[in-house]
């Protein structure tokens, strides 16, 4: 245990998407990837609900992973494996929403061990392990929610009573959206959003918008220049250690961002060894980067 100063570090994105059918979800998921990875070859889609490849392939050459029931925990989960050992920098999810309500998901995981309040113990256990996938994953990952529809009738402007659609609450665990960095709430069937929780304070009390791929674009300038701030300060603390053991333990204190960094440990290394000659060239041996 340890008291340390506060810091950024380099992290992937977690952002969340909900609204009611038809407002919009996979499309603005879509177009706000493609502005985060200029690449839609490099945007993998997680589709439980066979709408992407087929209704928006026009887009762009994004990739699909189809899921079809039982929509289990463990399915997704390797699903986003699959998509992480592909090279993917975009993981889009549409939607969990098949893995908690979804025939063969956490519901009916539940309802199938007796339905009971004792029962739900081995059912959340393995839904927190899909959630510990999206969080920990290396790459970026949007989530697409279903949002539960109720209607209204209200007068327009033209003075006329008008049928609205209205989405309230998220299909899915509650409080899901508090894991994520951004949360986007879509909010009409003109694919208006709005930010229901935001870390980064990119969104938050803005007017309402439509995502489109200058929003994923600002997603990861913020990402980028959080990634540039974390690799100057482990440059720095690369600098300032003074023995092997040391720079092995912070290496590993972040090892996504101590990997694009390999180069600067390497030589530190070397120099480590050089100056304390503690360790001969054939017995040494590590599980950070190797000298040269």
């Amino acid at each position: 245990m340890e008291i340390k100063k506060a810091s950024q570090k380099a992290k992937k994105l977690r952002i969340g998407l909900s609204g009611a059918s038809g407002f919009g979800k996979s499309f603005s998921a879509l177009k706000m990837a493609s502005g985060m990875t200029n690449d839609w070859k490099k945007i993998c889609v997680i589709d439980s609900e066979c709408s992407s490849s087929s209704l928006y392939s026009n887009l762009g050459s994004f990739n699909t992973i189809d899921i079809n029931a039982p929509f289990n925990p463990e399915k997704f989960c390797q699903a986003i494996k699959l998509a992480e050992d592909s090279k993917m920098d975009v993981i889009i999810i549409d939607s969990i929403s098949m893995e908690w309500n979804g025939s063969g998901g956490c519901l009916d995981i539940h309802e199938q061990l007796g339905g009971r309040f004792q029962d739900w113990g081995p059912v959340k256990k393995r839904h927190q392990a899909f959630i510990d996938a999206i969080l920990q994953s290396s790459c970026h990952i949007i989530t697409t929610v279903r949002r539960k529809v109720e209607y209204s009738l209200d007068k327009d402007s033209n003075g006329r009573t008008k049928v609205y659609k209205l989405g309230t609450k998220e299909v899915t665990q509650e409080g899901f959206e508090y894991e994520m960095d951004v949360n986007f709430e879509l909010i009409n069937e003109n694919h208006l959003a709005k930010a229901t929780k935001d870390r980064l304070n990119l969104f938050m009390n803005r007017p309402e918008f439509v995502i489109n791929s200058s929003t994923g674009k600002k997603l990861i300038e913020f990402a980028n220049s959080t990634d540039a701030m974390g690799k100057n300060e482990m440059k720095q603390k690369i600098s300032e250690v003074n023995n092997i053991k040391e720079l092995g333990e912070l290496y590993h204190s972040n090892t996504e961002l101590s990997k694009t960094l390999d180069q600067e440990f390497i030589t530190k290394k070397n120099l480590l060894l050089e100056l304390t000659n503690k360790i001969s060239s054939n017995g040494h041996s590590s599980t950070y980067p190797k000298a040269s």
